[in-house]
């Protein structure tokens, strides 16, 4: 009974991970609203090492389509908007000298389409990663009642991971249709 318990917390812990990194990846596809999480993946030489933007520098959003980058150091001023182009973001940075702001164009038909299936596509990445995870489950379950707990606890434990499964590729569908609405707002 222990066995199947903690064979379906260990699920659901996964599960929850799951949900929150498709959170971060959806966060990362830019629905036209300006967003620090935008420069999430740019890295800065600093003293030698790649070293995230965050780290180095104060990244806000002051208007909705605008970002604002202050370097802590100011010698890194160039660095930081070099990283910035260098990214592929698609983004032209302006810099001042003493800061950098980066303008948000609005997003076209296409990029929002392109960016609607780009969400698509991470749904179905996290679906395959919640199949995965049932599929583990069920083997750990078989593990289990091989090695003597009773067939009908395992039925009924193959039940609930199975109800929870679902409820959880129901919540990546959510997140999915919540996406699309937010791209697809101009």
């Amino acid at each position: 009974m222990e066995q199947i318990k903690s064979i379906v917390e260990q699920l659901k812990a996964n599960l929850e991970k799951n949900i929150k990194h498709t959170q971060v990846e959806f966060s990362r596809i830019r629905a036209g609203k300006a967003s620090p999480e935008m420069l999430e993946g740019v890295l800065v030489e600093y003293y030698g090492a790649m070293t995230p933007l965050s780290q180095v520098a104060n990244v806000s959003a002051p208007e909705a389509r605008t970002l604002s980058i202050q370097p802590w150091e100011r010698h890194i001023i160039n660095d930081i908007e070099r990283a910035i182009i260098n990214s592929n973001l698609g983004f032209a940075p302006q810099n001042d000298g003493q800061s950098i702001r980066i303008n948000i164009p609005p997003l076209t038909e296409q990029r929002r389409l392109d960016l609607v299936k780009a969400s698509k596509l991470e749904s179905e990445n996290s679906k395959v990663g919640i199949r995965s995870l049932r599929k583990d489950a069920m083997e750990q379950l078989k593990k289990a009642q091989k090695d003597g707990v009773a067939e009908d606890l395992v039925k009924d434990a193959e039940t609930q991971v199975q109800k929870l499964i679902d409820s959880y590729i129901t919540r990546i569908d959510t997140l999915l249709v919540e996406k699309e609405k937010e791209i697809k707002t101009i």
